[in-house]
């Protein structure tokens, strides 16, 4: 008799964004004339760029041609996209990564929910609170989290460490010493970041108890404090305990092209096995490689107009931010995040459930967000709202806030 994964079955409810989409839908069928603005689901609205169009068009022409047609990448993916990355990402920091230890992907999602594969069930992961759901629960999905506990909103072998408003919303050292360690800076969903100094601490931290540090850095394009690190790497001891994640979902605008790349360094190793290995062998073995004309595309970014395409992209959506949070700020709302980072962090009014104030706003202004609980229990009076809309838009759905 066949038997299901009933770790799926320890997940609470449906994925936070597609449980969002349910209830928008429920409220346009119910509301068909409602004019909804969407600042929640963190997808990007510009178009791609030309060098983007360019390099996608001159691809395309090649797969039309016998002599230049590709098929299957490479495992790593194509090493002029690869070697493109470890020039203008990491050498051009100082960070010592090479080509080959950059494995090239259809994005930081998928990664960030599948490098857990190569470790086993037994480790345990510590989080911040609030935290990207997909790190929680990949975990569960792989049995590695214990049962989950309504009363508390937690799994009771996950390392919970909160990000609040009295730490600056950057985890203090847990108490019990985990396995396998995920922070995200620039960090979704509080738009904060860490300074290079106390990311030391945590690199320092995890060489000292033998832990791995799972590093997403997907929003590093928008940081601009010279004191905020934009890789991990650029910390002394980094590549014996550090895995990165990056996107270029929110750098260039390929949410809908699918991209993105995890630095696994060859120096890092667990009982001496190196994770190069494994990861190797792992996205060898359940991925094709992202597509030929997509890695092309992902190319030209890197070439002098795609980098000022890129910063033109990032400075739309950071004005963006910066309407939305100076807005807000301005209307007495308590809002973070938005300097370095393309999400807004607000303090639900009146000490509304953060559910509460989605059903609040929806109704009466007919704005998107995210809320907070969804990310965990330090997220409860606390809502996302994204700068990824259109500059008009983003305009009007802080009138509407503003006015409630």
């Amino acid at each position: 008799m066949a038997r299901i994964n009933s770790n799926y079955l320890k997940l609470p409810g449906s994925y936070l964004f597609s449980g969002i989409a349910k209830k928008v839908q429920a409220y346009k069928e119910a509301n068909p004339d409602a004019d909804i603005i969407r600042l929640g689901i963190g997808d990007v609205t510009r178009p791609l760029t030309d060098s983007v169009l360019n390099a996608l068009h001159d691809a395309t022409d090649e797969m039309g041609k016998e002599e230049t047609f590709k098929g299957y990448a490479p495992d790593l993916g194509y090493e002029f996209l690869r070697s493109a990355i470890a020039e203008n990402d990491y050498a051009a920091r100082g960070c010592d990564i090479a080509a080959d230890e950059i494995f090239v992907s259809d994005g930081a999602k998928s990664d960030c929910g599948n490098i857990q594969e190569i470790f086993d069930v037994n480790n345990r992961i510590a989080v911040c609170d609030p935290v990207y759901p997909v790190y929680v629960d990949s975990n569960v999905m792989a049995g590695r989290t214990g049962e989950y506990v309504e009363a508390t909103g937690k799994f009771k072998n996950v390392i919970y460490m909160p990000c609040t408003v009295e730490n600056g919303f950057v985890p203090e050292l847990p108490k019990e010493v985990p396995d396998m360690i995920y922070l995200c800076f620039p960090n979704n969903p509080t738009g904060e970041v860490i300074t290079k100094d106390r990311l030391q601490v945590w690199v320092d931290y995890a060489l000292k108890n033998k832990a791995v540090i799972f590093y997403d850095s997907a929003y590093e394009a928008y940081i601009r404090d010279e004191n905020v690190p934009h890789s991990i790497y650029e910390c002394d001891g980094a590549r014996k305990c550090a895995i990165e994640f990056r996107s270029f979902s929110k750098t260039a605008g390929f949410t809908g092209l699918r991209l993105g790349y995890t630095v696994v360094p060859k120096d890092l190793e667990i009982d001496g096995v190196k994770l190069h290995s494994l990861w190797a062998r792992r996205h060898g073995t359940k991925f094709n490689g992202a597509p030929y004309i997509v890695q092309r595309a992902g190319e030209a970014i890197y070439t002098d107009e795609g980098k000022r395409e890129v910063r033109a992209l990032v400075d739309y959506y950071m004005n963006n931010a910066s309407v939305i949070y100076n807005g807000l700020k301005d209307a007495g709302y308590e809002v973070y995040g938005g300097k370095n980072a393309p999400y807004m962090w607000l303090r639900t009014p009146d000490d509304m459930l953060s559910w509460e104030f989605f059903d609040y706003l929806l109704g009466k202004a007919q704005v998107v967000g995210t809320p907070g609980v969804g990310f965990g229990p330090c997220g409860e009076h606390f809502f996302r709202l994204t700068a990824f809309g259109n500059a008009d838009r983003t305009k009007e759905a802080v009138e509407r806030i503003v006015k409630l």
